[in-house]
């Protein structure tokens, strides 16, 4: 099939369906909104227990991480990402699901060659540059401030 760059585009342009930005929107907003609302009754919970300041939102965070993991291994984070779309993503459950999915993904090829090598293919670089990006900043805070 010889198609130019032109008709590829038209080509293209006629096949997709438009897509609903507002409904969109609204799905993103509802369903971000609820994840930190969520997180925010956690909080409040966890502070009216007496738990430390420090402590509340290092929980928080590990738990929303830890139902965002165990919803993306029984196949149900997908389900509600694919309506949520952004909504899911920008909090920190589309972290810990960008980490547990390919794990998922190359299981079958064994706990060490597949789970756990795939598993650090997003949080290795993360990781990465975090630690480098902390060690230029103490670097630039020790010697100018």
């Amino acid at each position: 099939m010889n198609m130019t760059k032109q008709e590829y585009v038209a080509y293209v342009e006629e096949k997709q369906k438009p897509s609903p930005l507002g409904k969109n929107l609204l799905w993103a907003f509802l369903v971000g909104g609820t994840i930190c609302l969520i997180g925010q009754l956690m909080a409040d919970g966890l502070r009216l227990l007496g738990t430390d300041e420090e402590q509340v939102s290092t929980l928080v965070s590990m738990t929303w991480i830890a139902i965002a993991a165990l919803l993306t291994g029984i196949g149900i984070f997908d389900k509600i990402a694919k309506r949520a779309g952004a909504g899911t993503l920008v909090p920190i459950t589309g972290f810990a699901n960008a980490m547990v999915s390919p794990a998922m993904e190359f299981k079958s090829e064994g706990a060490i060659t597949g789970t756990a090598v795939k598993l650090f293919s997003v949080a290795g670089p993360v990781i990465v540059y975090g630690i480098c990006t902390s060690v230029i900043m103490g670097f630039v805070q020790y010697f100018f401030f």
